[in-house]
């Protein structure tokens, strides 16, 4: 479905995927799929690396909310008869702190409008149509391009042969599965620093639910299913990343915050490297000497002088 109010958006998407794929074609034959589906690639990098600072305001919330879980957790016991006011004191400790409980969909809100953008183009290819100012030379060349023998523009119920559908099929169980893994590596980290959130039990559900979701895009176009494929590996390394860096606070038994160091990154492991060999040694301490006062005659101690 095209949306009229969107067409600025269509437009700077479809003038996007042009400039990418004129910068791959000096190398590539432009009519290949290597070339369109590293156009692809390049766009959904390029468009994650724009929203990169929802993402960190994200897990910046999140982080906050990890910190506030002790207190929500007394605020939860005390007024456990009383779910309305448990809520407004929960909220109000949020908002104090600056936790924003709905950060976690700034990402997915931003990333919607460009998803639906990509449909569209890629919609406007698969019916012939030269819109959003792409040339007609472009479009039959996205015609042209096969993935793994299946055309950029086809759907699994329009390709014509078993061979494509299976290829379109394959991506779509990729997409499935790393859809699973993205909501599970974000719904583990929340169970994990909130288990007695009674919205655990529904995100647990979600969790197992979500891949089904992904199976509506039989009805998209492989170059769509790409995007999705890349985004979700993106959003796997993003958070990896973020959770390696910013690992689970840990609390003794009277709720005090206890130091966690964060794993090594890529570039310590492969050089296999301990915390303290990446850690400089401190400067030896300069060594201090005490110098003794010499030792007197008797008669300078006293001040008597000899006759």
């Amino acid at each position: 479905m095209e949306l009229s109010w969107l067409n600025w958006l269509y437009t700077a998407v479809a003038q996007v995927i042009t400039w990418i794929h004129q910068a791959y074609s000096t190398v590539l034959d432009p009519n290949s799929g290597l070339a369109w589906a590293l156009t692809i690639i390049t766009l959904t990098v390029f468009m994650r690396i724009l929203i990169f600072p929802l993402f960190l305001k994200q897990m910046r919330s999140s982080r906050k909310m990890q910190e506030l879980a002790p207190k929500v957790q007394e605020l939860r016991k005390r007024y456990k008869n009383d779910k309305q006011r448990m809520n407004q004191e929960v909220m109000a400790l949020y908002q104090g702190a600056g936790a924003n409980p709905l950060g976690g969909c700034l990402p997915v809100v931003a990333q919607f409008p460009i998803f639906i953008s990509m449909f569209t183009v890629l919609r406007a290819i698969a019916a012939d149509q030269a819109k959003f100012g792409m040339s007609q030379e472009l479009v039959d060349s996205a015609k042209q391009a096969l993935i793994l023998g299946a055309p950029l523009p086809a759907t699994f119920f329009e390709a014509p042969s078993i061979g494509e559908k299976i290829v379109i099929g394959c991506f779509v169980a990729v997409s499935s599965l790393t859809t699973f893994l993205t909501v599970r590596q974000s719904v583990t980290r929340s169970m994990a620093q909130m288990p007695d959130n009674p919205m655990a039990q529904q995100q647990k559900i979600l969790m197992y639910i979500s891949p089904l979701f992904a199976f509506f895009s039989l009805n998209f176009p492989l170059g769509l299913i790409m995007y999705w494929v890349t985004t979700n590996v993106w959003t796997l390394g993003q958070q990896h990343w973020f959770y390696s860096r910013h690992p689970m606070p840990q609390y003794d038994a009277k709720g005090d915050p206890i130091p966690v160091q964060s794993k090594p990154g890529l570039i310590a492991k492969l050089r296999k490297t301990t915390p303290e060999e990446q850690a400089p040694p401190p400067p030896p301490e300069p060594k201090i000497i005490r110098q003794q006062p010499s030792r007197q005659s008797r008669s300078k101690r006293t001040g008597s002088k000899k006759s």
